[in-house]
């Protein structure tokens, strides 16, 4: 799996969830994931279930949207993202 630079980070509708524009393609076609168990055999998707406070991963194009538990933080998820997009 490739190492991705974030390029943005945008709000969504939901104001549980953060859209992570990255300069290659992540997945040719939408893979969504609603659990850690369902994440583990994806690289990615496993490294981002494993930051604290993530509840869904979707996969499509030059992006990831991240979706939050509504307690956690914005602002440490997407520092680890970022770790986390930079070490994939």
């Amino acid at each position: 799996m490739p190492k991705f630079n974030i390029l943005q980070v945008q709000a969504t509708p939901n104001p549980n969830a953060r859209k992570f524009v990255v300069d290659g393609v992540v997945s040719q076609s939408p893979v969504s994931f609603f659990t850690a168990e369902a994440a583990a055999g994806h690289p990615l998707a496993a490294a981002l279930f494993a930051i604290d406070g993530v509840s869904n991963v979707l996969l499509l194009g030059d992006f990831v949207t991240v979706g939050k538990r509504p307690e956690a933080r914005w602002p440490a998820i997407v520092a680890a993202v970022r770790k986390v997009m930079r070490k994939i």
